[in-house]
């Protein structure tokens, strides 16, 4: 029997056929990369939230377990306390936020730790029944529990290992009685490198760079019938140069690229298989009918099954994006962000983030001051939305404040 291709065009997709089979795209798929706990790609310290969420490749502070835990092997400070609030959707409601405590260590010249806690409030959920009956209170959160140890390999290189337990308590046990929070644990795994002051014509300078790769871990469930979600494994990539006009100026400019290490999802489609209906032994026109064909929903037009284990999933989102290279490419968000010193008692900050508009068109500039008191670290931000898709964010003043204690103890610059 001869092969006959059917090419049909209708409002709102493309269907390409053969003889026997025709696949017609969705028109609402979104690739978009989604995963569970997002919460975690939230900038939970002020400092990096002004410099365009950034810290993989800047200097050492309290909340480097959040970005690169490895740079506290570089921390002038013999040990320290961060404690930071964000409100989220401050526009809508006033009380959802992201807190953050971390403590860390240095223990000698050469290693540190640090543990830290980060909670993340959904707000109260009201829910009524019937005008008879009491209002049931829920508090939906999600929380993590971090552990990190860094060690310098080198004078100008150091590395870190973090473990990271979360879990997530988003059902509605008022709705659902056998609700549970569902739980997983992730692997960090970062360096960071510094090199030593060099002198230049009319100033000196110091190179930075950092990598991370972030919550590496199973996928999180809530129960055994419902889906398994990615966590928000991310690479993060950074570099950045110190401009040291004298010893009470200095000017920090950094760039970082980032990517989730997530699959793309495919684009979807349905398959029909057609039947012969008119028997003139040609698959036409006439065989398209709901009698007529058996149908597959969901199936993968283009790209690759995102059905795959966390590990699996690492190496495929490199190559899996259904546009091909020039996607990938849009996968990667960036940032940069300048931070100017006074005398480190006083700091100024500015950042510009940017994420394609295919991926989630999250662009915005941000500001920052920090102001620093004997043993007191004050740090402020806000963020400026530049993209058509508002900020949850935007407009909302974030506030972190660090506790140092043996301030100079070790002289790294």
């Amino acid at each position: 029997m001869k092969n006959y291709i059917l090419a049909f065009i209708t409002i709102g997709f493309f269907v390409k056929a053969n003889a026997q089979t025709t696949i017609i795209p969705n028109t609402n798929d979104s690739r978009v990369i989604t995963t569970g706990v997002p919460f975690l790609l939230i900038a939970s310290d002020a400092r990096a939230a002004g410099m365009g969420d950034m810290g993989v490749a800047t200097s050492a502070d309290a909340y480097s377990q959040h970005w690169n835990p490895s740079k506290y092997a570089f921390s002038e400070t013999k040990s320290g306390i961060g404690v930071s609030y964000t409100p989220y959707l401050s526009k809508l409601v006033n009380d959802i936020f992201l807190a953050n405590v971390t403590y860390f260590n240095r223990l000698d010249e050469r290693s540190a730790f640090a543990v830290s806690f980060k909670y993340f409030s959904l707000g109260e959920i009201e829910i009524v029944q019937d005008e008879f009956s009491q209002a049931l209170i829920e508090k939906p959160n999600e929380l993590t529990i971090d552990a990190s140890y860094s060690l310098r390999l080198a004078d100008q290189f150091s590395m870190a290992i973090g473990l990271r337990y979360l879990r997530s308590d988003l059902r509605i046990q008022a709705v659902d009685i056998n609700a549970s929070a569902a739980s997983s644990i992730g692997v960090d795994i970062a360096g960071f490198y510094q090199s030593e002051e060099n002198a230049y014509d009319s100033y000196n300078g110091r190179w930075r760079g950092g990598f991370a790769i972030q919550n590496l871990g199973p996928k999180i469930k809530y129960d055994d019938a419902g889906r398994e979600n990615f966590l928000p494994t991310t690479l993060r990539l950074g570099g950045g140069f110190d401009f040291i006009f004298d010893e009470y100026n200095k000017l920090a400019v950094t760039l970082e690229v980032a990517k989730l290490l997530v699959p793309t999802p495919p684009i979807l489609g349905e398959e029909f298989e057609f039947t012969d209906n008119n028997g003139n032994g040609i698959y036409d026109g006439e065989d398209i009918d709901e009698l007529g064909a058996s149908v597959r929903e969901n199936v993968i037009i283009s790209g690759q099954d995102p059905d795959v284990n966390f590990l699996s999933g690492v190496f495929q989102s490199f190559g899996d994006a259904p546009g091909g290279f020039s996607e990938e490419l849009k996968e990667f968000t960036w940032a940069l962000g300048a931070e100017y010193q006074y005398q480190d008692s006083f700091a100024m900050r500015l950042g510009y983030f940017n994420e394609s508009d295919d991926k989630g068109a999250r662009k915005f500039f941000a500001l920052g001051a920090g102001f620093k008191y004997t043993t007191i670290n004050i740090d402020l931000s806000y963020l400026f939305s530049a993209s058509k898709v508002q900020s949850p964010l935007e407009n909302t003043l974030r506030f972190s404040l660090t506790f140092n204690f043996g301030d100079g103890e070790y002289d790294e610059y």
